[in-house]
């Protein structure tokens, strides 16, 4: 408690100190649909737009397919309202996109909507998948992603938004896959302060975490009717293990004592296009390292 309650009170000098003497940062973070941003690093929206800084959720898709018994326009309206509550509860602004959930392609049409995107916000750091996945709309998610990360610079590139004057750092959401190539942890940030206030927004998407995903998954009947009992189900189940990689990382960023009691953590892989930067670089944007 003591630990949580000294992280807080670093979050709020921290947010204090930024807006006197630096620039906010530009956080984006892009995910298929209206939930995978949330899911994947939530947490570390919370932290960042808690320091002052801005943070944007961008879902490529409408989520129009993502449901057992809803569908088509109603479902996307529904998750677009879902998506947009639960960024009030991350602090966060969130944006869909209006393409079909479950037919997305690498086409240059949505590759510009990115590009323009990301450059709208200003972005000082880009978040997306790696293009290794077990769906689709996640893959190409990366790969649109990756693909925009040279061009957002390129002023003949959507040459209607002016281009980015250096190119953000981009990063990997963490997964579990291990072809071609294991997700690699260069970047943990502890979440163990605001896990709760992640859980909360995560609640918001009601259509995903109590219906749709527990369904595909097998497990519906394990969803509890209550309120209460629903976030403490959704606490538990929606808890990432530390793998012992990530762990690692964190003794790098915060020091082994510090590292040895953290409990919920997201990391991130960092991509090779982009920025390349270096841990002074990472420190600088990723300020909330800083509490070792």
């Amino acid at each position: 408690m003591l630990r949580r309650i000294f992280l807080l009170a670093f979050l709020l000098v921290s947010a204090t100190t930024y807006s006197q003497t630096q620039k906010p940062l530009r956080i984006i973070m892009i995910g298929a649909h209206p939930d995978d941003c949330d899911l994947k690093s939530g947490g570390v929206g919370i932290l960042f737009a808690k320091m002052g800084h801005a943070v944007k959720f961008v879902s490529v898709t409408n989520g129009d397919a993502g449901h057992q018994s809803q569908g088509g326009g109603i479902l996307a309206k529904r998750r677009l309202a879902e998506a947009k509550e639960a960024g009030r509860r991350f602090g966060v602004e969130y944006d869909v996109l209006d393409n079909h959930d479950g037919e997305l392609l690498p086409t240059l049409s949505v590759r510009l909507q990115i590009i323009r995107k990301i450059r709208e916000w200003g972005a000082d750091v880009v978040i997306a998948p790696r293009p290794n996945d077990y769906h689709p709309d996640h893959r190409y998610t990366g790969v649109l992603v990756q693909d925009a990360a040279y061009m957002v610079g390129v002023p003949n590139v959507a040459p209607d938004i002016e281009p980015l004057k250096k190119n953000p750092v981009f990063l990997y959401f963490q997964d579990h896959f291990q072809r071609p190539n294991p997700f690699r942890p260069d970047v943990v940030v502890d979440i163990s302060a605001v896990y709760e206030q992640k859980v909360y927004a995560l609640d918001a998407h009601v259509s995903q975490v109590y219906e749709w995903l527990p369904w595909i998954g097998g497990f519906l009947d394990q969803v509890p009717k209550g309120d209460a009992e629903r976030k403490a189900w959704l606490a538990k189940t929606r808890a990432v293990a530390i793998t012992p990689e990530a762990r690692t990382s964190l003794e790098k960023w915060y020091g082994k004592s510090y590292a040895a009691n953290v409990k919920h953590a997201e990391s991130f892989e960092i991509c090779e296009y982009g920025s390349r930067p270096t841990d002074e670089d990472i420190k600088r944007l990723f300020p909330m390292l800083k509490t070792q």
